[in-house]
């Protein structure tokens, strides 16, 4: 006796109607908004950039809403992870990204190359960065961008 099943076409054309439609972004977004950011959080995540657990100061330096000298704290936090959470946060001044582009690492570096918001200038700079994965990450994004104008 097999455990497979074989489903007719109407069975299937039945399932793919009976089957739950899935909600845009945007719908999500407005059935379930984000809380508002208030003092409360603000302190909650000063505490936590302070923490002994570097993953716990990644969840920080991750977050949109952290205020900006949170974000240039940690930018120089030892932890690498916890620097590369900044390198690839969309929300962090493009100050601070061509800041973390000069670091040690070269994880924090590709994070930098690949954070849609990085400047041009320090784009260039990877571009010649002594990193191969670095230097591949930039062409790799460049090829991104030339591939959506073509397709414009």
């Amino acid at each position: 006796m097999s455990c497979i099943r074989f489903n007719t076409p109407a069975q299937r054309a039945q399932l793919s109607a009976l089957a739950p439609s899935m909600l845009t972004p945007e719908e999500v977004a407005r059935l379930h908004p984000a809380p508002a950011v208030t003092e409360s959080k603000l302190r909650r995540l000063r505490l936590l950039a302070a923490d002994a657990n570097p993953k716990i100061r990644e969840s920080v330096a991750s977050s949109y809403h952290a205020p900006t000298d949170l974000y240039e704290t940690l930018a120089q936090d030892p932890d690498e992870g916890v620097r590369a959470c900044i390198a690839r946060n969309t929300t962090v001044s493009c100050d601070l990204l061509r800041e973390l582009s000069h670091d040690d690492s070269a994880t924090v570096r590709g994070w930098v190359a690949v954070n849609y918001f990085v400047p041009a200038d320090v784009m260039d700079e990877l571009a010649d960065d002594p990193d191969p994965t670095v230097r591949g990450l930039v062409a790799w994004k460049a090829s991104l961008t030339e591939d959506e104008a073509v397709t414009a």
